[in-house]
C-alpha cells in the first residue's frame, strides 16, 4: 500500500544536551562557554551551513539572556527593541545577510554600553561585500571562531539527531552506511535525513540499508561523496 507523504511541522531541538561536540567545534563551544568573561564584546562564529551556528546562537542566547535576530530582519526599526536593555545583548544569525548601516548602529551601541554582540556567518567578515568602511574596520577587528567540517563521528551524531528530530529511529549499520557515502557536511547530512524521511513516510517501511542505497542512487548527484558506493554489499 503507498502511504501518503505529509510535510508535518516537526520541532528542531536546540538545547545543550542536543549539540554534539568534536575537534571541528570545541573551539567555538568553549568561547560561547567564557562568555561573559570574552576578551572583547564581539565574537563571529564562522562556518558552513546547518554546521551549528544557530544552535550555539541560541545556547549563547540562553546562557547571556539575549535576544537573538536573523540578518535579514535586522532594520533600523528594529534597532530600539534591540537595544532597549543596557547593556545590550544581541546574536545576530547569517549576520552578512544584515542591512549594513543597522548592522552597524547595533555594532556600535554594543560597543558603546558595553553589551554583548554574537555573529554568525558563512563566511569570515573579511569576505563580505561591505561598502561601509567603517562597518567593514569593525568586523575586521572581531575576533572570528571557525566551525570546521565534520570528522566521522561528529558526521554519524548529526544524522542520528536529524532522524531523531523527525522521530525517526535508525539503527547504527544505516548510520555507519551514510557516514561513507554522503557529502562530508552538515547540510549533507540534513539533506539525506530529509529525503530518507519522506521516502520512509513514502513506502511506509523503516530507514534500511537497501532504502538508503536507492535513495542515494536516485539522489546522486545532490547526496553521494566522491568516496563512490563502490563498496556496497
Amino acid at each position: 500500500m503507498i502511504q501518503l507523504t505529509l510535510d508535518l511541522p516537526r520541532r528542531t531541538a536546540l538545547g545543550r544536551s542536543d549539540f554534539m561536540v568534536s575537534g571541528s567545534n570545541i573551539a567555538a563551544v568553549e568561547r560561547i562557554d567564557r562568555w561573559p568573561d570574552w576578551p572583547v564584546a564581539v565574537l563571529v562564529l564562522q562556518g558552513p551551513r546547518a554546521c551549528g551556528k544557530t544552535h550555539l546562537a541560541h545556547l549563547w542566547q540562553e546562557r547571556a539572556s539575549a535576544l537573538i535576530i536573523a540578518g535579514e530582519t535586522l532594520t533600523e526599526a528594529a534597532l530600539p527593541r534591540l537595544l532597549d536593555r543596557v547593556p545590550p545583548r544581541v546574536a545576530i544569525d547569517d549576520a552578512d545577510r544584515a542591512p549594513e548601516h543597522a548592522l552597524l548602529h547595533l555594532y556600535n551601541s554594543c560597543i558603546e554600553h558595553r553589551g554583548s554582540l554574537l555573529i554568525t556567518a558563512y563566511r569570515p567578515p573579511g569576505s563580505w561585500r561591505v561598502g561601509l568602511e567603517d562597518l567593514r574596520s569593525r568586523l575586521l577587528a572581531a575576533p572570528v571562531v571557525e566551525i570546521g567540517t565534520p570528522d566521522d563521528t561528529l558526521l554519524g551524531a548529526v544524522l542520528i539527531k536529524h532522524f531523531a528530530d523527525r522521530q525517526l529511529r535508525v539503527e547504527p549499520e544505516v548510520i555507519a552506511y551514510l557516514v561513507k557515502r554522503i557529502d562530508r557536511s552538515f547540510a549533507g547530512a540534513e539533506r539525506i535525513a530529509t529525503h530518507l524521511d519522506r521516502a520512509a513516510l513514502s513506502s511506509g517501511s523503516p530507514v534500511t540499508i537497501p532504502l538508503a542505497r536507492k535513495v542515494l542512487t536516485d539522489s546522486a548527484d545532490q547526496l553521494l561523496s566522491p568516496r563512490s558506493d563502490s563498496t556496497v554489499t
